[in-house]
């Protein structure tokens, strides 16, 4: 059986030097980790993770806990879901799902990922013993990761403007929460950058009340409008009830979503939207939550990823 010290050996370096390399990477440079990291594959050599946890007095378990309303997860949440574990998977670590807000402090844990968080659940948050990190832009300071949000509808309604279109009408989700603001100002930004006057709905995130909007206001809608929606569900309901008024897309109006995942290939025509790095952020909050717990609970910041513009149907 390959050992540490067999890893040192081929690595040439001290056993301790590798050890710290193995249980603390974010202590040492770049180039010591992947001497290290070319050494335990020469030698298939696997940390034992398990046993680590036994010295540490640790489960080797975190929770991921959704506040979101079950009804509204769609394939959204698990492919978030399938990045987390993934990221987990690298140190051995499993994962317990939690829907039931009451619950998430029941059993041992070593730390929690809390998604779907709004501001009113802040409160709560900070009587957390356990080390947790948020996925969703924040502005009360605790860890992140998210896609930059406002960067994502700057590149729809650039994208919008590109194709020609006169009008551009923001359909948002009606919540007070940070995501959102971001989503809005990268809209609004770009309209005032080139001299434009904003228009914005708000609706809950279903289809059938963003379709509501198009239906009562459809008559005052003019053509080369392009909507640029908060999320692809929003953007399908826009799309179905366009449709139903016999509207020409994309040749008179255009549709841009915002997600990227499931919904926007399933909506006919195929949604021209904003894709997030859903997989990557799982991934990469995975990351952040087992670095915190192994740091005893010290803040790791936030981390904002680049999200991409998907050209589809919806748009000319």
């Amino acid at each position: 059986m390959v050992t540490l010290s067999d890893v040192a050996k081929e690595a040439n370096m001290s056993k301790m030097t590798v050890s710290r390399v193995i249980n603390h990477p974010e202590q040492v440079t770049q180039e010591l980790r992947k001497l290290v990291e070319q050494a335990m594959t020469t030698l298939d050599y696997h940390p034992n993770y398990i046993a680590q946890a036994l010295v540490n007095n640790r489960t080797n378990v975190v929770k991921f806990v959704t506040l979101e309303n079950i009804d509204t997860t769609e394939p959204y949440y698990m492919t978030l879901l399938f990045g987390f574990a993934r990221g987990l998977a690298k140190k051995q670590y499993a994962f317990q799902l939690v829907t039931d807000p009451s619950k998430i402090e029941q059993g041992n844990a070593d730390g929690y990922l809390i998604t779907g968080a709004r501001s009113k659940d802040y409160e709560y948050f900070d009587k957390l013993d356990k080390p947790f990190v948020l996925f969703g832009e924040n502005h009360r300071g605790y860890d992140f990761v998210d896609n930059d949000n406002q960067l994502g509808e700057k590149k729809a309604t650039k994208y919008a403007l590109s194709r020609l279109y006169k009008h551009l009408i923001f359909i948002g989700n009606d919540v007070k929460e940070p995501f959102e603001y971001s989503r809005e100002a990268g809209y609004i930004n770009t309209l005032q950058q080139n001299q434009m006057i904003p228009q914005i709905y708000r609706v809950s995130n279903h289809s059938h009340e963003a379709q509501k909007v198009i239906k009562e206001h459809f008559n005052s809608f003019k053509k080369d409008t392009c909507f640029i929606c908060a999320s692809d569900r929003i953007a399908v309901g826009v799309v179905r009830q366009l449709l139903k008024e016999g509207a020409k897309l994309p040749a008179d109006f255009g549709v841009i979503g915002y997600d990227g995942v499931f919904l926007n290939q399933v909506s006919n025509p195929q949604l021209t939207t904003v894709k997030q790095p859903i997989l990557k952020m799982g991934e990469l909050l995975a990351e952040m939550l087992l670095q915190k717990i192994d740091q005893s609970g010290s803040p790791q910041g936030e981390i904002m990823l680049e999200p991409s513009l998907v050209r589809r149907g919806t748009t000319r």
